[in-house]
């Protein structure tokens, strides 16, 4: 299962033609560390977000949704109950909203 955050940060990384080592040094880490993370191997702190996303130009909301996108696979991939446990999330959501 590839990281949709991951995969959307390399991409805006190199549409931008900048290297690992380049985009690491921005975010005070070293490109092992970047690398993984685009690899998901790693996950971003949600803190470096909008730091990543004004590097990259990107939208912090959608890089936010893409790590919350990975952070639910990574615990429902494969379950059989996905859909409904979402359908059930996005209930009570609803209802939350409406209180």
């Amino acid at each position: 299962m590839e990281s949709q955050f991951g995969a959307r940060i390399r991409a805006l990384r190199e549409d931008q033609n900048l290297f690992l080592f380049q985009d690491a040094s921005l975010l005070e880490m070293d490109t092992v560390q970047l690398s993984n993370i685009e690899k998901s191997s790693r996950q971003l702190e949600k803190e470096q977000i909008p730091v990543i996303a004004e590097i990259l130009k990107a939208d912090n909301d959608e890089s936010f949704t893409l790590l919350l996108v990975d952070q639910l696979m990574k615990v429902l991939y494969g379950e059989h109950l996905t859909d409904e446990a979402l359908k059930s999330v996005t209930k009570i959501r609803k209802q939350d909203n409406v209180n």
